[in-house]
Parts: structure tokens; C-alpha cells; sequence
């Protein structure tokens, strides 16, 4: 679950700093404005990212969720940013055991075959 979880904060992060130009120059956000909201967010998600080994990591994703649809509110960009990442982000809370289920039993396959035939 934490690959998934962070492969979805660092992409959001990138994404979210791409957003910042294009908050200014089609919803006319003011540059000050756009960049600490969306760099804010952004290093948040990195931090998050970061911090996916303990809990504080989970719930530090789900504060970035929400406060990029806050973010909505200053810049109607960060609303389509906030829609697709935030399902992601669901969607990697949801099929991340499952993944690592996955995972686990093909390395468990795997190690079994090199061990070869128990005598």
C-alpha cells in the first residue's frame, strides 16, 4: 500500500506545481497567491510521502486531499487536480493490501522454487 500511496503524493506534487502558471495565467490567481497555496501542497505531499511508514504519513495524504479542494476555492485548477488525485488516492488506500498480497505470495512462490523439492 505505501508504494502505491507514494507514487500517487509525488506525481500530485509535480502535478500541483505544474498547476501554479496555470492558475496565474488563465484564472488570473495573483503569482503570490498561487505559488504558496500550490507549493505548500506540494511539499506536503512530498512530506507525506516521506512519512508513509507510520500513520502520520496516511493521514497528513488525506489533509493534502482536502486541502487542494480548498485550494479550489482560490483557483478552479486545482479543483480538476484535487478530483483525479483524490480518487487515486483512494483507489491506492483500496488496492493497496491487495497488491501486497499479490506480491508476497509470488515471492513466496518464487523462493519456494529455488529452494527446489524438499527431500
Amino acid at each position: 500500500m505505501r508504494v502505491l500511496c507514494s507514487a500517487v503524493l509525488l506525481f500530485e506534487a509535480v502535478v500541483i506545481a505544474l498547476a501554479i502558471p496555470v492558475a496565474i495565467t488563465v484564472s488570473g490567481v495573483p503569482g503570490a497567491t498561487a505559488g504558496w497555496i500550490g507549493g505548500v501542497l506540494a511539499v506536503l505531499c512530498l512530506v507525506a510521502a516521506g512519512l508513509l511508514r507510520s500513520r502520520v504519513g496516511y493521514v497528513l495524504g488525506w489533509l493534502v486531499q482536502v486541502g487542494l479542494l480548498a485550494a479550489g476555492l482560490a483557483a478552479p485548477e486545482f479543483w480538476y487536480v484535487a478530483v483525479l488525485f483524490g480518487a487515486l488516492w483512494i483507489l491506492a488506500l483500496w488496492l493497496g493490501p491487495r497488491a501486497e498480497r499479490i506480491r508476497a505470495q509470488r515471492v513466496a512462490e518464487v523462493e519456494a522454487r529455488e529452494r527446489g523439492p524438499i527431500a
